[in-house]
């Protein structure tokens, strides 16, 4: 399932890239409020805004040229643990979260792979424009949506395998007294056993002693 959801996700991602490149490399995305000619394509009144633009850094344009290889190491150590943690899990929905990190992971790393100025050192193809709002892709967004995912599942204590913490959802005083119980033995219940006599001859109320 992991798998499944991150091919969705590159899929989405490179040919996505591909049609920007191919029709929307002239439409750079806006810089510093300067409108570049020809300019970017506007849709629903100008909250979301087409256009193309290079990034060396991390997602949503964190970091620089320098850091670029840095990202790729990066990258390269999340995509190999999702795979290798992707064993382990039976549950559907960190298998959509991780599957989502995974894709998204993997079609940036694409870009700096294969795209210039070289190998492990490409610029990643970005072109979604918000207001107010760094310039992304797919992949970007893949993230995003994993990690907040990712996130929920671990607050609500939901394990890998589909089971859910014990104390997920208790206050940590009720967490802290059911784990205290748990741990103390069992002791037999004392008000169910026979009732031992105080005295000898009340053992025997109907028979011998006195007279």
């Amino acid at each position: 399932m992991v798998l499944g959801v991150a091919a969705v996700v590159l899929a989405a991602d490179i040919i996505s890239k591909v049609i920007v490149v191919a029709t929307l490399s002239s439409r750079q995305c806006l810089n510093g409020g300067v409108v570049p000619s020809p300019p970017p394509i506007r849709l629903l009144g100008g909250v979301l805004t087409l256009c193309e633009s290079r990034n060396p850094g991390a997602a949503f344009g964190i970091g620089g040229t320098s850091t670029t290889i840095v990202f790729t190491a990066i990258a390269v150590g999340v995509i190999a643990f999702i795979i290798r943690t992707s064993r382990q899990i039976y549950s559907l929905p960190w298998a959509v979260a991780l599957g989502l990190l995974l894709g998204g992971a993997t079609g940036n790393l694409t870009d700096r792979i294969f795209r210039s100025p070289g190998p492990f050192r490409g610029w990643v193809v970005d072109w979604i424009q918000l207001p107010h709002w760094p310039v992304f892709n797919l992949a970007d967004s893949s993230i995003s949506c994993g990690v907040v995912l990712f996130v929920l599942l671990a607050a609500r204590g939901i394990r890998l395998d589909g089971t859910r913490h014990p104390t997920a959802g208790r206050s940590p005083r009720d967490a802290s007294a059911a784990d205290h119980q748990a741990a103390e033995p069992a002791t037999p219940d004392q008000s169910s056993a026979p009732a031992r006599p105080d005295k000898p001859w009340q053992q025997h109320p109907s028979g011998g002693g006195g007279g």
